[in-house]
């Protein structure tokens, strides 16, 4: 670039996953720790967690609310799940940082449907410091930390983190950082320029999300061309959290992980637009839609040598 201000330039190209050899087990290909859900909020966390499954994570543990757990377990047996001491108003108390065990995942995803609270602030940044592999941030769990300064996300032992607000959530994020009031724009260049402006000061990967989301680094961007109004549902950003978790954790990096989870999160939904109709599709149905969309990204194409 040929100004510390220059905007990088998007890529318009997609990683591919490598194809998997026929002695795979689940232990090769990804241990997904999420940390999701809350009294009432039970839906977050089983769709995050079916988001990390479709993406092809061979192993998933929730952490969520005690009273939800019970909810979780039964709505996918396919997740391992872990209930957490809550408070009064369900929220998971700050044993959660003592509760999930930060040696078992190769990634850990936080935020979806946890609330916020005092106790979950005092939490969350915690867990990350504690935990040295990739994280995705989303949700409550960006509204819990949105007052904390350049310093302390800096000051974290992991250093591949993806944050994925949408723009609201944006928006408090730079008013903790004392970067303005403004609502995020609606325009391509100028939605670049907040997300990379916000990476570059907290050395993170953004997934800034919404109509043409916007996937960038410091120096690197991505701007997604799938996906269509029927995604203006509830769930829809929990399953993306999860899928981006599972890629993650079959060895892509933070930005691969990012923009291929946000293209292959779109196009199936765009699958289901023209199944189904222009909205009316689910959330759950789009995480189902995943591995067909993510097959055209393995390499070689799966089923083929």
């Amino acid at each position: 670039m040929g100004s510390t201000h220059a905007l990088p330039t998007p890529t318009s190209e997609l990683p591919r996953l490598a194809a998997r050899a026929d002695t795979t087990h689940k232990g090769d290909v990804g241990r997904v720790a999420i940390v999701a859900g809350s009294r009432g909020m039970s839906g977050a966390a089983v769709l995050c967690g079916l988001g990390a499954l479709r993406g092809g994570a061979g192993l998933v543990r929730v952490y969520t609310a005690a009273s939800a757990q019970p909810i979780v377990a039964s709505a996918e047996p396919s997740l391992m799940t872990v209930p957490v001491p809550e408070s009064e108003l369900g929220n998971m108390r700050s044993h959660v940082v003592s509760v999930v065990n930060t040696d078992w995942p190769d990634v850990l995803a936080i935020g979806p449907g946890i609330g916020q609270s005092s106790e979950l602030a005092k939490s969350i940044l915690p867990m990350i410091d504690e935990f040295r592999g990739p994280v995705v941030l989303d949700a409550d769990a960006l509204n819990n930390i949105a007052g904390r300064s350049r310093e302390d996300w800096l000051n974290r032992r992991s250093k591949s983190v993806i944050i994925t607000p949408h723009p609201g959530e944006m928006e408090r994020l730079r008013r903790g950082m004392g970067l303005g009031d403004e609502a995020i724009p609606t325009d391509d260049e100028a939605r670049l320029r907040v997300a990379v402006e916000f990476a570059r000061l907290t050395e993170t990967t953004v997934v800034l999300k919404g109509h043409a989301t916007v996937v960038c680094t410091a120096d690197q961007a991505y701007v997604n061309r799938t996906g269509n109004p029927g995604m203006a549902s509830g769930g829809m950003g929990d399953v993306l959290t999860g899928l981006i978790a599972a890629l993650l954790g079959q060895g892509l990096t933070p930005f691969d992980a990012a923009r291929l989870a946000v293209h292959v999160h779109g196009a199936a939904a765009d699958r289901l637009a023209l199944q189904i109709g222009p909205f009316g599709y689910l959330a759950r149905e789009v995480a189902d839609a995943i591995p067909v969309v993510l097959s055209e990204f393995t390499r070689p194409q799966m089923g083929f040598r």
